[in-house]
């Protein structure tokens, strides 16, 4: 009788002990459940306060954000086509990084720019600098092609790898299909029209950081690597865009696109930034805008991507409270 005893005892004390453990296993995965309903609703509130910057916008405003969690990403147009813009000397920069890691070209090689390679109608630093010409390193064009968005070094470097679809071709060979490169400066600034050839979508162009960023799969050798994020870090367009309302000091890494104002129709076709803002706590977010389509000025068309990036910026800040 006694032995029927203990083993009751012993049967009831691992149902309890069973019934502990499944209502334990019960709470996380309703915890885990909440965490997570309760992040998708704080991105969308994100969302819904970006929205109502451009409810009474006259443009078209793609925009991609991607933190570090999968689950604190958004888009809106995220899929539509953009034109590029100057953001295309990003995906230049690192088609010819790639290139120097083959062991093709090298940072310090030189290079001579002609005179007659300084088109006046061109944005160019290099121009305004040696205005009779001059001979750079390849190190020094990109320079100039990434932080000034230099026209004339943009096409030197496309000169270079001998054509525009090679850049097209090495991005797609990465993974990356919503992207496409046609044409030169010279060729997309002679022809508005033109400009439209050279586009991606902001969800594509938020992959691209990302990967090279943290360099999946060793994109580039470390000396690259190092190379073009310092020099993302250090460009000096667009400091009314991603930049413009962040705290002084915040390091972003970014690349800027415009594509001036249509004279005819006083449309802008192109104010993009993209980049990684860096938070004060270690971490980092990718961020896309390109603004379309416009009929503001260049000012609003500015400030909607700094008031997008604040948002953001105050999103990841507060952990999405």
């Amino acid at each position: 009788m006694r032995k029927q005893i203990k083993l009751s005892v012993v049967a009831l004390a691992a149902f309890f002990m069973v019934s502990v453990s499944a209502n334990a296993q019960e709470k996380v995965s309703i915890g885990i459940k909440t965490q997570a309903n309760s992040t998708c609703y704080k991105i969308e509130k994100l969302r819904d306060s970006i929205e109502a910057i451009l409810r009474n916008k006259n443009a078209v405003v793609g925009v991609a954000i991607n933190g570090m969690n999968e689950s604190d990403s958004l888009s809106i147009h995220g899929s539509r086509h953009f034109p590029m813009q100057s953001v295309f000397k990003f995906p230049i920069a690192l088609t010819m990084l790639s290139e120097i890691d083959k062991g093709n070209f090298s940072l310090g090689q030189k290079v001579a720019i002609h005179k007659n390679e300084l088109l006046p109608d061109l944005w160019s630093p290099i121009r305004d600098k040696h205005p009779e010409g001059a001979t750079l390193t390849i190190a020094e064009i990109l320079r100039y092609t990434v932080m000034m968005s230099d026209n004339v070094g943009c096409d030197v470097l496309l000169r270079l790898l001998e054509k525009p679809e090679v850049v097209e071709n090495y991005i797609h060979k990465k993974g990356f299909n919503d992207f496409a490169v046609k044409i030169n400066e010279e060729v997309m600034q002679n022809n508005w029209d033109l400009q439209f050839l050279n586009w991606t979508t902001p969800t594509e162009a938020n992959n691209i950081l990302r990967v090279f960023y943290e360099n999946i799969g060793n994109q580039l050798s470390k000396r690259s690597y190092d190379f073009i994020w310092n020099v993302m870090k250090e460009t000096e367009t667009g400091k009314d865009r991603l930049k413009g309302q962040l705290p002084k000091g915040t390091i972003v890494a970014h690349k800027t696109g415009w594509s001036g104002i249509n004279k005819e129709t006083g449309v802008s076709a192109a104010v993009n930034d993209i980049g990684v803002v860096f938070l004060p706590n270690g971490n980092h977010f990718y961020i896309s805008v390109f603004v379309a389509d416009s009929k503001e000025d260049t000012a609003t068309n500015e400030k909607i991507i700094a008031d997008i990036t604040r948002l953001a910026w105050d999103y990841f800040i507060n952990n999405g409270k």
